[in-house]
């Protein structure tokens, strides 16, 4: 077998610009995402109106994946994400005019929550399509044989972008107001379009344009259930994430048990997606291809661990810490759980497949916010945390008994086949 090669996939031009478009997509969005929940906090107080920005974007997110996967499948690529750029660009904007002083010194507060309620349900619909297509244009823009290659690089952009995202949203609410930092998402947004159109326009590889959309979807829920490998990577992530979704709360605990202002809400937002940084980075130089599942359950236990050492702390420093950990064992989950889609799904059906796994993890994210913020007005931030890192251990433990795929899970073979082609 050759020399594997961890920068394989930055060798190719089009596959940097994508890179380079993704972190202006995802770093505003990280951004935008952190700047609203600290502002729709800061006017409620209520823990329970965090979890319904995650309501209002699971909503959309979860009822079009299915459909959003199959036009994925019959369309563009290109022109369909620049599409959904440029839709993305129109959310930043009307956020940013709810939150400046011509809106708030006018409305009352209910007017302004409810509008910023349905700019994030506009949002969840728009990202039904952005998952898709993202992971489906990645597979255009790479031979297969680095597949895996792109797929931790592409990641690894994702949370480098998540991080920063978070870190700056943080301090630029402290230095230049909610109101002014949304603006800059709008900028962002705008020079993403404009880059992402010096990635030329890709073949559409589905055999099948046209094919009824009941039949189209079936097909692809289908591929995902009988495969059992990707069916229980997405299952024991979806869990995970569902009971894990800490990150919605964290306003809470930065501005009443940490007491630690924005620039703190910054710092614990980033320090999860950093430790994600640095293990994805480490996985482009160390394989994961060999125990993968064992791998994966052993990363997600971790993941719980240090969320229940999060909820149980009341110090600075070991609340970063242990979310540092949890990124970290979360980078390396990802990492398998993507490189598992990438290798095992077939170009004609990329669209769909991702359309499933937003269903399963990605709207898990906004599921696990509402029962985050439900959870946490019912008993507590912290009693609730702890619970959440708690059921995340009981589902690997009960993965690791009942599921012997994923247990027993190895993509050697898988990894050596794609390389020769």
């Amino acid at each position: 077998m050759a020399k594997r090669d961890p920068y394989a996939a930055l060798r190719i031009k089009e596959f940097n610009i994508f890179l380079f478009v993704r972190f202006l997509l995802v770093f505003g969005w990280s951004m935008q995402f952190i700047v609203i929940e600290w502002e729709v906090y800061s006017i409620t107080k209520d823990p329970l109106s965090l979890g319904i920005i995650g309501l209002m974007e699971i909503i959309p997110a979860f009822s079009m994946a299915l459909f959003a996967g199959h036009i994925v499948d019959q369309k563009e690529k290109r022109n369909l994400l620049a599409i959904c750029t440029a839709a993305f660009s129109l959310i930043s904007l009307g956020l940013f005019f709810l939150t400046s002083d011509a809106i708030t010194g006018h409305w009352s507060t209910n007017s302004t929550l409810y509008s910023i309620y349905a700019l994030v349900f506009f949002g969840g619909f728009l990202r039904s399509f952005f998952g898709p297509t993202i992971f489906s244009l990645v597979a255009l823009l790479v031979p297969k044989k680095i597949y895996h290659n792109a797929a931790t690089w592409s990641t690894s952009t994702w949370k480098t972008a998540t991080v920063s995202g978070a870190l700056f949203g943080g301090f630029f609410i402290s230095w230049i107001g909610v109101d002014k930092t949304l603006c800059l998402v709008f900028v962002l947004v705008v020079l993403s379009f404009i880059f992402l159109f010096q990635i030329k326009k890709k073949p559409i590889l589905n055999t099948k344009i046209g094919e009824p959309i009941m039949q189209s979807l079936k097909v692809g829920v289908l591929f995902v259930f009988q495969n059992k490998a990707i069916l229980g990577a997405l299952t024991l992530d979806m869990i995970a994430v569902l009971f894990g979704g800490t990150v919605a709360i964290l306003s809470v605990f930065a501005q009443d048990i940490l007491k630690v202002g924005p620039e703190g809400f910054g710092i614990l937002n980033a320090s999860i997606s950093m430790g994600s940084i640095v293990t994805m980075l480490l996985t482009t130089y160390i394989p994961i291809n060999r125990n993968t599942g064992k791998k994966m359950l052993i990363s997600v236990f971790i993941f719980g661990l240090s969320m229940i050492a999060f909820g149980l702390s009341s110090i600075f420093w070991v609340s970063v810490l242990a979310l540092f950990i949890s990124g970290a064992a979360d980078g390396i989950s990802m990492v398998i759980r993507q490189t598992i889609l990438q290798l095992k799904t077939p170009d004609e059906m990329r669209g769909r497949v991702s359309s499933v796994n937003s269903m399963f993890v990605g709207s898990s994210n906004e599921l696990g916010a509402f029962e985050s913020g439900l959870a946490a007005k019912l008993i507590g931030p912290v009693a609730a945390v702890v619970f959440g890192g708690t059921m995340t251990l009981v589902t690997v433990v009960a993965t690791a008994a009942l599921n012997p795929t994923i247990r027993n899970l190895d993509l050697t073979a898988d990894i050596e086949e794609s390389e020769k082609e």
